[in-house]
């Protein structure tokens, strides 16, 4: 099965830069358009209305077996527990390798429509959404499919698929975030166990991409993901990235399995204002 078109807001002025936003677990990306859309910054604006020359382009999953659920979900990978986010950790490689492969490629076309400056393009999600945008983000870096800098990752109450292992190996060993070291533990994670068939690039990486920006927010009250795995993704990006603003905070809507409003949106408005 595809994944299907992803759905686009089309800036109201001319095209400067483009925000690539993933859904959650059962979701799917007109949904999550309507929903973040529908929270407004303490301006009393929404954030298409604060940024009028931002493309946003939010992609949708295709629909793949949940072994939890036993049913088709739309879903970015199969994760079998969000209690123990290890349990059973193989079901999720190939729903992530897939979904990589499919978001790279809208990245690559969004470059183009911004003449390859992908320095103009975000890129985050929400939930089972950060988790793939993040591992986007890194694969995209160890294939050599992204060259240089992003504007920024962001993502909200998600953690970091493989996190576990990845602080193990980076406890291993004395790292300088931003390092040609750094880079290169995080490739090789990659290759080793989620790449699968996926080849190297001969070409050399350009480190200066760990510069890339990082904001994460995760509500401390969250029953469906639980803050300590948001804190554990930023303390594994803070091993390895430059620049990581990590925020919480409480009584969202959603059972605080969302963004705080209007404060959060504020956050998201400067961090993608830059």
């Amino acid at each position: 099965m595809e994944f299907p078109k992803p759905h686009v807001h089309h800036p109201d002025a001319s095209h400067t830069h483009t925000v690539i936003l993933l859904h959650g677990r059962g979701s799917d990306g007109p949904e999550f358009a309507e929903e973040l859309f529908s929270s407004s910054t303490s301006r009393g604006q929404n954030l298409p209305s604060c940024l009028p020359s931002y493309r946003w382009v939010f992609p949708t999953s295709r629909d793949r077996w949940s072994t939890t659920f036993e049913e088709e979900m739309c879903t970015w990978f199969d994760a079998y527990s969000l209690n123990d986010i290890h349990e059973r950790q193989e079901l999720q490689k190939d729903g992530i390798r897939e979904s990589i492969l499919h978001i790279l490629n809208i990245l690559k076309e969004e470059s183009r429509l911004l003449d390859g400056r992908f320095s103009h393009i975000y890129l985050g999600g929400m939930s089972q959404g950060m988790a793939t945008a993040l591992w986007t983000f890194l694969a995209g870096t160890a294939m050599g499919r992204i060259q240089g800098p992003i504007g920024g990752l962001l993502g909200f109450c998600g953690w970091l698929p493989f996190a576990q292992q990845l602080e193990q190996l980076f406890s291993e060993s004395s790292l300088t975030p931003g390092s040609s070291q750094a880079q290169s533990l995080m490739s090789g994670f990659f290759f080793d166990e989620l790449a699968g068939e996926i080849s190297r690039s001969d070409q050399p990486t350009d480190c200066s991409i760990l510069s890339t920006p990082v904001f994460l927010s995760h509500g401390s009250d969250d029953p469906w993901v639980s803050v300590e795995l948001g804190r554990q993704a930023s303390r594994v990006l803070r091993r390895t990235m430059v620049r990581v603003d990590w925020q919480e905070f409480t009584g969202a809507e959603g059972d605080g399995h969302w963004v705080k409003e209007p404060e959060g949106f504020d956050q998201i408005l400067k961090f993608l204002e830059g």
